[in-house]
């Protein structure tokens, strides 16, 4: 089981939902927190709550210098959480082009741009750990979400070619991949969640995972099986069956 208590911990996205639940349960763990996302008002009132010491960085991860300056402010750290997205629920039929590019810019090329940040720094001193979000949505094309599964999708697998180059190094690379969890974003959905959970719940989840050496978590774990199970399906009948 990995020690927490004094680790210095980056993560990224934590304002609300599933963020903000990983940084109170960390901070109860005794890790001293560096916390960031856009709204500096939403982070200076969590980081007022939390037991363990956090700092708030201001910074959207759709700039890449901006990132760098906050790793090079912020000095070594023990490991980085990227948790930042953005969500709207709309497939091909209503494609909103600006809101696409915003999910992708956001949720897959913002990881890539933290990557790029952390991952050599890590890699210099053989050191670190570094945890992705994926989607349980990013296994195989869904309707209704063109862009938002893709951008998904897009992390898991950098964070699985991470995993394949590093897994034999001391920078230890995980994968979260939750289901619908209730948040902001979820709260635009019109339609059914099975299996929905708090985020309180889901943090409790993501950090036993992130306590053990494991890659990947996908979660609900009897919900993910349909997902997971759905990439051995030949077309015809995935597509007959989710579409």
């Amino acid at each position: 089981m990995r020690e927490w208590t004094g680790k210095r911990y980056w993560l990224v996205g934590a304002s609300e939902g599933l963020g903000a639940a990983l940084a109170r349960r960390l901070s109860k763990a005794g890790v001293e927190l560096i916390l960031s996302a856009r709204s500096e008002e939403s982070l200076r009132a969590l980081a007022d709550g939390l037991p363990s010491p956090a700092q708030v960085e201001v910074v959207d991860v759709t700039d890449a210098q901006a990132l760098e300056t906050v790793a090079e402010r912020i000095g070594e750290i023990d490991g980085v959480i990227q948790v930042a997205g953005a969500y709207w629920p709309f497939g091909a039929q209503d494609w909103d082009a600006e809101r696409a590019n915003t999910m992708a810019d956001v949720n897959f090329t913002g990881a890539m741009r933290l990557a790029g940040v952390v991952v050599p720094r890590f890699v210099a001193r053989d050191r670190g750990h570094f945890v992705l979000t994926g989607s349980l949505s990013g296994y195989r094309g869904l309707p209704g979400a063109a862009a938002y599964v893709s951008s998904k999708a897009g992390v898991m697998v950098l964070a699985q070619s991470l995993y394949a180059d590093l897994r034999k190094t001391g920078v230890q690379v995980q994968l979260l991949v939750p289901g619908y969890i209730r948040t902001r974003l979820t709260d635009k959905n019109d339609f059914a969640m099975p299996f929905i959970m708090d985020p309180e719940r889901a943090a409790d989840i993501c950090f036993r995972h992130m306590s053990g050496q494991g890659f990947q978590r996908a979660f609900p774990r009897g919900f993910s099986w349909l997902f997971r199970g759905s990439r051995f399906l030949p077309d015809w009948l995935y597509y007959r069956l989710f579409a």
